[in-house]
């Protein structure tokens, strides 16, 4: 269908122009303010997931995290809706597919998603009233931001320490030595600019950031003239124009806004930095160190230099048959390419970036050599056409995918345009790349194309920065003495009005935290705006071949999956499962070797995959059941040559490439390793979950902390040729084992290409029938665990987990409801808002039965842990009203109701039906959640929430040991 084309246009805007990509199936609308200049970019299409976006220019010239902690604090109080905490309060009171904040380097962002009209208008409402008449208590900022208190609160007696929301969540952001990687690279790469500055905030620097200066801040940045607004979906833009007036726009007049938008100043020769990064101490810091080197290249909104850079990284690293990825992962001076190998093409001026981990600090020299001379020999061998062919191929695929499984498919469209409104440059280019990329299929024909830009690029490009970042097991001790002195000095020179002062403020903050502010102002949503069911996509089933097929919009792209039960697997091969399914596509295929295999896969297709799926019943968690999923994408042209890609991996993938399999699993190690930071409650929920039933075991083993430490000691041995011929020997066997299983297939697509899909598959899979094997088993699973795991972080992750039901139980719903009314009645206050903590939560996973609490980068242990048993406390002795459990509901009901790409819906309704999860069993367990009361939540808590069963795990530092020992957890070392 086309997309919603309105020509009206409100009086207060003038339109620019509008500009159809028949390629994304929507027409661009660009307006402009007239009164004060601000910008406005609809993206009309025929979707009822409506975005609404508004971004302000922030360019902060210091690391003190002022864009960070506004971004919070604007969010706390508006002027239409003085309560403590509208954001957080509209999420319960909304059925909005996405809501959040971002600050990026040089922007801030305020987005949201609903399917839902009213919903929509109400939350806009909030949001444009938040954004230009925040309050900005500076109690919220002291909660939001960083506050000095007494480590008792009300005790002047004990030490003086720092708290503060944004204070802990870049404590925990800034564990990561990927993130320290990076912003220690930028602030030498850009020595003039913005970009030089963490937006997000140093905490060093964070405590220096004054209330006067955050309002300052404000008030310079975040006015209409500074500002772009986008949307995307079917409601017209000229409605949002009388809305953006009414509720904001009309109140203000033009400003000229004076800001630092210029290009970095040029280095005329090479740089080589070298900085410390905190390890624990008795760590040890061999094979730790990161080298990299980064180049500043041209301008990101310059649509012609943009994709220059695109198809530059491509040539150099896209995988592992491009010469520069081939050349880190196959050198001795490191485990594996850094993360941060590629183009970062979000900031006004673009950067590339390349190097290792797992080196020593003595290598860089050796690493530049080994760069430069691989970037030598692709200028004077030059790239192929086909090769090039294929990277075209990559963005044209790219360009035209409808994503949005985990983020909005609009919101990611306007993401894609923010870079150049922000810089400069025309949004609507980089959105339909149709035009450039003929221009670069004409210019990729001349040999000397590729390698003149490598040379102007990299090779005659002297702003360049070499980094080598080692481990320093005293950093850690050397910073937090450094603190512990200056607020030891700090306090000693507190006069006793200013003791005075902390104490009341802490005291003004609790109050405020514990007021119960009148809901009502606030706009809401309720049950009677719930649809009764969603409806579910549509397939067909061809069983002469088992395949299911979805005719779905997918603007021109195919996807096929190839689906097999799990075979009976011992430990040790279910253990090996996830490598299996990591190599799989990594490896050589019949008479191609790896190398040739990459090129295959990245000129036929949009990649492939493989994936393990493993789930209890619906009736009883104990009872699992898995299948191996091999999947790939490819747009239609390529659809045959999707099928037969697909067919000769599952068929011909061979593990005789030892070097080549020892190199990945290096690489597996290092991805494992830095999730740590970034998803330490998910992982502490795992540890603690893991004996509550196969599948909770099985994630935890396999995916889990058990499963880091499983492959940081696979890697170790793998280094023993012996071990490693071994290791490649079990995979074949594996892999034998699998590919002789009986299968099933899930074809996608738009309808016009599905029966020449179908047909594809009946021919090319013709003598290929498997058998079936015993099916797969595992023993029931069924043990408490009381742990402790160690690793190197600023910040705590918490987690205590309960057996509770399967998702078919009656009970199901009622825990389901109970995870959201936990954590808006009680849980946010107790661990965000008053203990400081990024996050903290608590919901029911009804796949493996069981209840979580968790928190994130929490600055608490013991105290965090008390307060995930306080709420049960709370949940049954406190009076609670009929609003708070519709909130409940609704969030449920959103989470059930989130929209996915046409892809995704269909992949979704097939695996669901797969495992037992019918469309009548969904439609079930939501009508038990609309009927859940305020009786069945207290039921369900005092029945599966005893604390004296839960399960509990954290992940914290090795400072932490005594406590995590005082608490009766067993110490595991990551």
């Amino acid at each position: 269908m086309a997309a919603v084309i309105d020509n009206a246009t409100h009086p207060a805007f003038e339109k620019l122009r509008s500009h159809r990509i028949a390629t994304l199936n929507l027409d661009i609308e660009e307006y402009r303010h007239k009164k004060t200049g601000a910008r406005h970019l609809h993206l009309a299409a025929d979707n009822d997931e409506n975005v609404f976006f508004v971004a302000l220019r922030t360019f902060p010239m210091d690391s003190t995290g002022v864009a960070h902690v506004l971004e919070h604090t604007a969010l706390c109080g508006s002027e239409r809706y003085p309560v403590r905490d509208p954001f957080f309060m509209m999420i319960r009171r909304s059925l909005n597919t996405f809501m959040n904040a971002f600050t990026s380097s040089d922007w801030t962002a305020y987005p949201f998603a609903s399917m839902n009209r009213k919903d929509f208008d109400n939350l806009l409402s909030v949001y444009l009233d938040s954004v230009f008449f925040s309050t900005l208590d500076p109690l919220d900022f002291a909660q939001e931001g960083h506050r000095l208190e007494f480590d008792t609160p009300n005790d002047p007696s004990t030490d003086l320490v720092y708290r503060g929301v944004v204070y802990n969540e870049m404590k925990g952001a800034m564990s990561s030595p990927t993130s320290q990687l990076w912003q220690n690279l930028s602030s030498h790469l850009f020595q003039t600019t913005t970009y030089h500055y963490n937006s997000g905030g140093e905490p060093d620097h964070i405590v220096d950031l004054s209330y006067d200066d955050l309002v300052k801040f404000y008030r310079h940045h975040y006015h209409p003239s500074n500002a772009i607004f986008a949307t995307y979906g079917n409601i017209p833009a000229h409605e949002h124009h009388e809305r953006f007036e009414e509720l904001a726009l009309k109140r203000f007049d033009r400003l000229d806004i004076e800001l630092p938008v210029r290009d970095e100043k040029r280095m005329f020769s090479p740089v080589r930095v070298e900085q410390g990064y905190a390890v624990n101490e008795g760590e040890g810091t061999d094979h730790k160190t990161h080298i990299v080197m980064g180049w500043l290249l041209g301008h990101s909104f310059d649509l012609q230099e943009n994709l220059e850079g695109q198809l530059l990284s491509a040539v150099l690293l896209e995988n592992s048959a491009s010469p520069l990825m081939r050349a880190l992962e196959t050198t001795d001076l490191g485990h594996a390419p850094s993360p941060m190998c590629g183009l970062e093409d979000s900031n006004r001026e673009m950067t590339f970036v390349c190097g290792i981990e797992g080196s020593e600090p003595e290598k860089h020299k050796d690493l530049e050599a080994l760069i430069e001379s691989t970037l030598l020999q692709v200028v004077e061998e030059g790239v192929s056409e086909e090769r090039l062919e294929a990277i075209l191929h990559q963005l044209e695929l790219h360009q035209r995918e409808i994503a949005g499984d985990q983020f909005p498919y609009g919101l990611q469209l306007i993401m894609t345009a923010i870079s150049p409104m922000v810089h400069g440059g025309d949004p609507v280019e980089l959105l339909d790349l149709e035009p450039v990329l003929a221009t670069l299929r004409e210019k990729i024909r001349d040999p000397q194309y590729v390698p003149s830009l490598i040379r102007k690029m990299l090779l005659e490009n002297p702003h360049r920065v070499t980094l080598t970042l080692r481990p320093d097991e005293k950093l850690e001790g050397h910073r937090q003495q450094a603190i512990s002195e200056a607020l030891a000095r700090r306090k000693a020179e507190l006069t006793d009005d200013e003791v005075k002062q902390i104490v009341d403020r802490a005291q003004a903050l609790e109050e405020r935290q514990m007021r119960k502010d009148d809901d009502s102002i606030l706009p809401k949503v309720d049950l009677t705006d719930v649809p009764l069911q969603m409806p579910e996509p549509e397939s067909q089933y061809d069983g002469e071949i088992a395949a299911t097929i979805f005719a779905r919009g997918t603007n021109g792209l195919v996807y096929e999956q190839v689906v097999v039960p799990v075979p009976e697997l011992t430990e040790e091969e279910l253990l090996l499962v996830p490598y299996y399914t990591s190599l799989i596509s990594e490896v050589g295929c019949g008479d191609l070797d790896y190398l040739q295999m990459q090129d295959r896969i990245s000129a036929e297709s949009g990649g492939i995959g493989a994936s393990f799926n493993a789930k209890g019943g619906i009736d009883n968690v104990q009872d699992l059941s898995g299948y191996l999923v091999f999947n790939g994408k490819a747009l239609a042209r390529n659809r045959s040559e999707l099928t037969r890609l697909l067919r000769d991996v599952y068929t011909s993938a061979r593990f005789d490439e030892t070097e080549r399999v020892r190199e990945i699993v290096a690489q597996i190690r290092a991805r494992r390793e830095q999730a740590v930071t970034g998803s330490g409650h998910a992982l502490a929920m795992g540890a603690a979950s893991q004996g509550m039933g196969p599948g909770a075991w099985l994630s935890f083993r396999l995916g889990g902390l058990a499963g880091i430490r499983g492959t940081k000691q696979l890697d170790q041995a793998l280094k023993d040729p012996k071990e490693l011929s071994a290791f490649c020997d079990k995979l074949a066997a594996l892999h034998d084992k699998i590919r002789n299983q009986g299968r099933e297939f899930l074809v996608i697509g738009e309808e016009a290409q599905l029966p020449a899909m179908v047909d594809d598959l009946k021919s090319c899979w013709q003598g290929e029938a498997g058998t079936e094997s015993s099916k797969w088993t595992m023993e029931p699973v069924d043990y408490t665990t009381r742990e402790a795991w160690l690793t190197s972080t600023q910040v705590n992750f918490c987690a205590k987990a309960y057996r509770t039901v399967p998702v078919d139980h009656p009970d199901a719903a009622a825990l389901t409801v109970l995870g959201g009314f936990l954590r808006n009645g009680y849980l946010h206050r107790a661990i965000r808002e008053k203990g400081g903590a990024y996050g903290g939560g608590a919901g029911q996973d009804s796949v493996n039965g069981t209840f979580r609490f968790f928190s994130y980068r929490d600055p608490r242990l013991a105290e965090t842990l008390d307060d995930f048993d306080k709420s049960l406390e709370w949940l049954q002795e406190a009076d609670h009203d009929a609003q708070e459990l519709e909130e409940s509901i609704l969030g449920v009901i959103g989470q059930l109701d989130r929209p996915r790409s046409p892809a995704g819906a269909a992949r979704h309704a097939f695996h669901n039906k797969l495992f037992g999860r019918s469309p009548e069993q969904r439609a079930r367990f939501r009508e038990r959640v609309l009927a859940v009361t305020l009786d069945d939540i207290k039921r369900v808590a005092a029945t599966w929430l005893v604390p004296t069963n839960a399960s509990t795990a954290v992940v914290t530092s090795p400072d932490n040991r005594d406590v995590a020992e005082q608490l009766g957890l067993a110490i595991e070392e990551m």
